[in-house]
């Protein structure tokens, strides 16, 4: 059944704040009027996070629950919600408390009554050590640059969507971080953000390290080049390989003319295979050819047996 609005939580070890997570989300909601689910996503808790799921399932019928059998991360447990849900919109939220239910409705108008295809939530002042807040800042900053997508706060999970957007979203890896650049790539550009509150944690601690952010640029580099390239690799690797040979053939024609000149001139000169420049211009020669195989491989690949994927953004029937 076709819900209005869907709220997808992710948790990992949230056993205390999850009774006091869904009271506080039941009772805003309580004044909108609306139809809506609560998704409870357990990536693998080692707690007794999944007993208190079942107590509060059976104390909200509005809850449905997800359990991994082991921790795969957050972008899995986002996928699981994203296509399990109902919603026509979606709001997503971290379990720890950090994000307030009171956004809800103000996120919900955004996405219902005003068009946009997703807000992302801003943290504007965080309660967060500048161990965090500092690559936090460097990294959003990067990623606004690579992206185009003038946002302050890509990490932020508090999050609302329109339902059409997230059926077109696969997550994986540290995929959850990129989701406005995933959005925009599939053809959903109307993006913008919301000032939101970020509380203190008041039970657990953070489940995240620094080594999220390495992880991030690395999957920051693998959306943007599978969505340019993995249609066209030739593209990619042609072009690469085309340049290398040029530059390789060109200082080899340009030692062979020089060699001619000295000769004509009576100019005493060492053999062109002698010459250390010679021998790189033969490897860029070699690896120019490579790449250009690499990129004709794949090409050959990525139309094999292919069927062409495509985002429906809008549609009337």
């Amino acid at each position: 059944m076709k819900k209005n609005l869907s709220i997808i939580i992710p948790l990992y070890n949230e056993e205390e704040s999850l009774p006091e997570l869904c009271k506080w989300i039941t009772k805003v909601i309580k004044n909108m009027d609306i139809q809506y689910e609560i998704l409870l996503v357990d990536d693998g808790s080692t707690d007794n996070s999944w007993k208190t799921i079942q107590t509060l399932w059976e104390q909200y019928p509005v809850i449905k629950a997800f359990r991994f059998g082991r921790n795969y991360g957050k972008s899995a447990a986002l996928d699981l919600g994203f296509h399990a849900c109902n919603g026509e919109v979606v709001i997503t939220m971290d379990a720890d408390l950090q994000d307030s239910p009171d956004e809800i409705p103000k996120l919900y108008d955004m996405i219902a009554n005003k068009g946009y295809h997703l807000v992302s939530g801003w943290k504007q002042k965080r309660h967060d050590p500048i161990s965090k807040t500092l690559p936090s800042k460097l990294f959003n900053k990067v990623t606004s640059i690579f992206s185009g997508i003038q946002l302050h706060d890509f990490n932020c999970g508090l999050k609302a969507y329109q339902g059409k957007v997230v059926k077109t979203i696969h997550l994986y890896g540290e995929m959850h971080r990129y989701i406005p650049v995933i959005s925009k790539q599939n053809g959903f550009t109307k993006i913008t953000e919301l000032v939101v509150e970020h509380r203190p944690r008041k039970y657990g601690v953070t489940k995240f390290g620094l080594e999220r952010f390495i992880y991030g640029f690395l999957d920051l580099l693998s959306i943007s080049f599978v969505s340019k390239f993995s249609k066209r690799p030739m593209h990619f690797f042609g072009s690469l390989g085309t340049l290398s040979f040029l530059m390789g053939f060109g200082i080899t024609v340009w030692l062979i003319w020089e060699k001619l000149s000295n000769l004509r001139h009576h100019i005493k000169t060492r053999d062109i295979v002698e010459q250390p420049l010679f021998f790189l211009a033969l490897v860029a020669i070699v690896v120019g050819v490579q790449l250009f195989l690499a990129g004709f491989l794949g090409e050959i690949l990525a139309n094999t047996n292919k069927k062409e994927e495509y985002v429906i953004t809008d549609e009337l029937e």
